[in-house]
């Protein structure tokens, strides 16, 4: 059984366990909740499922023979060019190119097709990992970032190509670096 199958089970018992009861009819009042079994069993069923996402991580860099350095938040990286200095940093405005594509391969978006992406480095909404990982960066740099759901798209994905709790695969070049007035 493949990790989504697990995961989908894992939702789907959770659902059960917690809203089961609201479907009978024998009882109109539903029993009370306990807030702390409740917060107790969801972080149970997230850190299960956190588990399952990093091993899945895991694997793919050891099919691939990916050497990656992680922090503390759980991104992956590989520096092929740290770039010229400065590194990125907070305010500046960062140009890149990137591909990206979900742990099974699957091709989501580039900079190829889509033009180069601008942002300013932790204050646009892109994803949170790229905010982290660009600051490894400075002009010319390359690498290569492994994004864990919850520094990607997260519980909902991106209502597009990449689905819900994926972790995503960037290969990112960064062509500009600008200090903001």
């Amino acid at each position: 059984m493949n990790s989504v199958h697990k995961r989908n089970l894992l939702f789907l018992f959770a659902g059960i366990l917690f809203f089961g009861n609201s479907c009978k009819n024998k009882d109109p009042e539903p029993a009370p909740i306990d807030p702390k079994q409740l917060k107790e069993s969801l972080m149970r069923v997230n850190k299960t499922l956190a588990h399952e996402e990093n091993l899945s991580i895991e694997r793919y860099m050891e099919r691939r023979g990916f050497k990656m350095e992680r922090t503390g938040t759980g991104l992956r990286y590989m520096i092929l060019n740290p770039g010229t200095d400065p590194k990125a940093s907070s305010g500046m405005r960062a140009k890149v190119n990137y591909r990206v594509e979900l742990l099974d391969g699957t091709f989501c978006y580039s900079s190829d097709s889509l033009g180069p992406h601008v942002f300013k480095v932790d204050e646009d909404q892109i994803e949170s990992g790229i905010h982290e990982g660009i600051k490894l960066l400075g002009k010319g740099g390359k690498a290569k970032f492994i994004l864990p759901s919850h520094l990607a798209h997260g519980l909902l994905g991106d209502q597009d190509k990449i689905p819900a709790k994926s972790s995503v695969v960037y290969d990112i070049e960064v062509v500009e670096l600008t200090q903001n007035p």
